[in-house]
């Protein structure tokens, strides 16, 4: 006699649920994290096949390591200890703010999501926007540095673009780790910031517990041979100017350095410049403390600028923002810095004369652009009014000096009469030159958007003989 047994529908799904969850967790996504683990591998021992700066393994630690390591880092632990004396604060408290910092500062570097993702990613963009130039790079040099160096690349900061352009410029070199503000902890900008080996800085804390953090993790990210991009000025030039650095993070990655010690610290220039920032306006804004635009009124200047950009290169008219270029500069030994100073062990105390330095010699390798050559010329005499072969002999005499002077420019197509054309055509598109009767002038409404962009090269100017 044949019998049946019923079974609840509830149970049946109860049932599949948990025999999906078991093949997921022991044959499926082992399977994929294998996979996943081979091609980071093999994609890591291609890329330090060909990188002049090789991925160092503190960068391919697991972040729950690395979290623990700057958690009980021996210096995090006085500082806990010394406040729990002072303001009689729980160390347990204390240690959960500990990890509360470690775990927002410490990045969890991918090098798929680097070299894939973020790589595509930045080309593609910066080549929408800009017409991307590489104009000098030493890297023979960088070849030369040691693989127990840590590298930093010191920039100038004038658009949030820089992110982009310099992970993008600098792939073929090394994988950079950035510090960037608070502005980007937002979803999904986030993740794919810690992705690509970035970390969370909060620029105006005050908190001395979480400064310790930060600063452990900075000497653990310089000792591990991270390569570090960090922009010493600190926040974007409001004004076009090349700032004084700041010395926060500059400070934590040389306290405590050792000349005589296994590991050098070598510090790369970096100059960045642009015809046109795309967030000019809103940083002059800034510079004036008007108030922040609505998000309703952004959005519609995204839209707006979108649709003319998309209706120009329907009609083939339109123009890219003119050119981005980046200089990599001749790499500083810190070791060889303090030598020539006869300081040695705990002598750098004050950064002021290094951050000085490093900051000449980043505003002497800031590239010369048609629209800054032709902006210094124009606000020189901005009641005058100049005929197009005037324009070109006065910048054409600018540019000679500052050749000479060893500065570099970038020269569209090596024709100097084709870059006074770039960038005037840059600044009569945007109304701030003003063209009549075969004539240009400036437009006195626009006299602080032309002083912006002359302000990007008026050290270079105001440095000439």
């Amino acid at each position: 006699m044949n019998s049946t047994v019923e079974l609840p529908l509830w149970f049946v799904w109860l049932f599949l649920s948990i025999a999906v969850l078991w093949l997921l967790q022991h044959f499926l996504l082992p399977s994929a994290r294998w996979v996943l683990r081979r091609r980071a591998n093999k994609l890591i021992d291609e890329v330090n096949s060909r990188l002049a700066l090789q991925l160092p393994s503190f960068k391919l630690t697991k972040r729950t390591v690395l979290v623990d390591r700057l958690s009980y880092h021996p210096h995090v632990i006085e500082m806990i200890d010394q406040l729990a004396r002072e303001e009689d604060i729980p160390r347990e408290a204390l240690m959960q703010r500990v990890n509360t910092y470690a775990r927002e500062i410490v990045p969890a570097f991918n090098a798929l999501v680097y070299f894939k993702g973020a790589y595509w990613l930045a080309r593609h963009v910066v080549h929408t926007f800009y017409r991307v130039r590489l104009g000098f790079s030493e890297d023979e040099t960088l070849k030369d540095i040691s693989p127990d160096s840590s590298v930093v690349f010191l920039m100038n900061h004038r658009s949030n673009m820089d992110y982009i352009l310099a992970t993008y410029l600098a792939a073929e070199r090394t994988a950079l780790s950035y510090a960037v503000g608070e502005w980007a902890r937002i979803w999904p900008l986030q993740q794919l910031i810690r992705a690509m080996g970035g970390y969370f800085v909060r620029r105006d804390s005050g908190d001395p517990l979480y400064r310790r953090v930060l600063e452990c993790y900075v000497q653990m990210a310089a000792q591990g041979g991270v390569p570090q991009a960090v922009f010493p000025e600190g926040k974007l030039s409001l004004d076009g100017h090349l700032k004084p650095a700041k010395l926060g993070l500059l400070g934590y990655m040389t306290r405590g350095f050792d000349p005589d010690g296994e590991r050098d610290i070598v510090f790369i220039p970096v100059g960045i410049n642009y015809d046109r920032v795309m967030e000019d306006r809103s940083l002059l804004r800034s510079l004036e403390q008007l108030p922040r635009r609505s998000s309703l009124f952004a959005m519609g200047v995204i839209i707006k600028h979108v649709s003319k950009v998309a209706w120009k290169k329907l009609l083939g008219t339109r123009y890219k923002n003119g050119y981005a270029c980046v200089n990599f500069g001749v790499p500083v030994s810190l070791r060889a810095w303090m030598k020539e100073r006869s300081l040695g062990l705990n002598q750098l105390n004050d950064v002021t004369p290094l951050a000085a330095d490093m900051m000449q010699r980043i505003g002497n390798i800031v590239p010369i652009l048609p629209v800054s050559l032709v902006t210094t010329v124009i606000i020189a005499d901005p009641l005058r009014s100049f005929s197009i072969l005037e324009l070109k002999a006065d910048v054409l005499a600018l540019l000679n000096q500052l050749q000479q002077a060893g500065y570099r420019a970038y020269i569209p197509r090596g024709d100097d009469n084709y870059a006074v054309d770039v960038g005037v055509r840059m600044l009569v598109m945007r109304g701030a030159l003003l063209e009549a009767d075969g004539l240009l002038q400036a437009n006195p409404d626009e006299q602080q958007l032309l002083n912006y962009y002359a302000n990007s090269i008026r050290h270079l100017v105001e440095s000439l003989p």
